[in-house]
C-alpha cells in the first residue's frame, strides 16, 4: 500500500486542528454545517455539471488505485522481460505463451502477439494506441480532480458572500456581528482546506502514478519488440535500463540476463 497520501492527509489535518488548539481556538466553533454543505456540495455540482456522470464516478473510484497501485515498478518490468527474453532464446518464442501467462496484462497482450507471428510495426502500433487512450483516461481523471481543487475556494467565496448578505440584514444587535462575521468566513476556509489538504494531493499523486505507469508500459513495448527481433537478452537489459536512473540500476545483478 503505498503510504504517502495517507500520511500526508493525516499530518495536514493534525497540524490544522493542533494550530488552531494552540492558538487558543475551539475546534466546535470550526464546526458548520451550512458553512461545509455550500463548500463542498456546491463544488461537487459544479463539476458533476461539468462531466458526464459516469466519468466522475469513476474519477471517484480511481482514488482507490493511488493507495494500491498496479504495474507502475519499471525494474520488475524491466527483470520481467529479461526473463522472458531468456526463455525466447532458450526454448523459441512459442514457450512464451505459459511464462507470460501471471505477468501484467499488457505484457502478456504484447507476447501473445508476437506469439501470433504478428509483424513487429503492427505489434507497436496495437500497443501504443492502448496506451494513448490508458494515458486519456488517466488525464480525465486527473482534469476533474483539478476542477475540484479549483471549485472548492470558489464556492467557499460564494458561501462567505451568503454569510455577509445573512450578517447585514441582521444588524440590529451589534453584538451578533462577530459570530456572524466568523461563520461567514468559516466557508472560506472549508474551500481552501479541500483544495489544498484534499483535491490538489490527489490530482499530484495521480499524475504521478500515471506517469510511472506510461513509463512501465514503454518499457514493455520496447522489450517485447526487442524480444521479437531476437535480441540477445544482455542487450536487452542494457537497452531497457536507459529508462530507469543510474541509482536503480544495481539492483539487476550480473546474471540477471543469461
Amino acid at each position: 500500500m503505498e503510504l504517502g497520501l495517507i500520511i500526508g492527509l493525516v499530518a495536514g489535518m493534525a497540524f490544522t486542528i493542533i494550530s488552531i488548539i494552540i492558538g487558543g481556538g475551539n475546534i466546535g466553533s470550526f464546526i458548520d454545517p451550512p458553512s461545509f454543505m455550500i463548500t463542498v456540495g456546491g463544488a461537487m455540482s459544479a463539476v458533476i455539471a461539468s462531466y458526464p456522470l459516469p466519468s466522475f464516478l469513476k474519477a471517484m473510484k480511481s482514488t482507490g488505485k493511488i493507495f494500491k497501485p498496479d504495474n507502475v515498478d519499471p525494474i520488475a518490468a524491466i527483470k520481467d522481460v529479461i526473463e522472458l527474453a531468456n526463455v525466447a532464446r532458450k526454448e523459441g518464442l512459442l514457450a512464451l505463451d505459459d511464462k507470460s501467462a501471471d505477468m501484467n496484462g499488457f505484457l502478456r497482450k504484447g507476447i501473445m502477439l508476437v506469439v501470433d507471428g504478428t509483424d513487429q510495426e503492427l505489434v507497436r502500433n496495437v500497443l501504443e494506441t492502448e496506451m494513448g487512450y490508458i494515458e486519456d483516461r488517466h488525464k480525465e481523471n486527473i482534469e476533474i480532480w483539478e476542477l475540484m481543487a479549483s471549485q472548492f475556494p470558489a464556492w467557499g467565496m460564494v458561501g462567505t458572500l451568503v454569510g455577509l448578505v445573512i450578517m447585514l440584514q441582521n444588524l440590529d444587535d451589534p453584538t451578533t456581528i462577530g459570530p456572524k462575521m466568523a461563520v461567514a468566513i468559516i466557508t472560506t476556509f472549508y474551500g481552501s482546506l479541500f483544495a489544498n489538504w484534499l483535491s490538489t494531493p490527489i490530482a499530484n499523486k495521480m499524475k504521478y502514478y500515471s506517469k510511472q505507469e506510461m513509463l512501465v508500459k514503454e518499457i514493455i513495448v520496447e522489450g517485447i519488440l526487442s524480444i521479437a527481433a531476437g535480441e540477445n537478452p544482455r542487450i536487452i537489459e542494457e537497452k531497457l535500463k536507459v529508462f530507469i536512473a543510474p541509482s536503480l540500476r544495481d539492483s539487476f545483478g550480473e546474471g540477471s540476463s543469461e
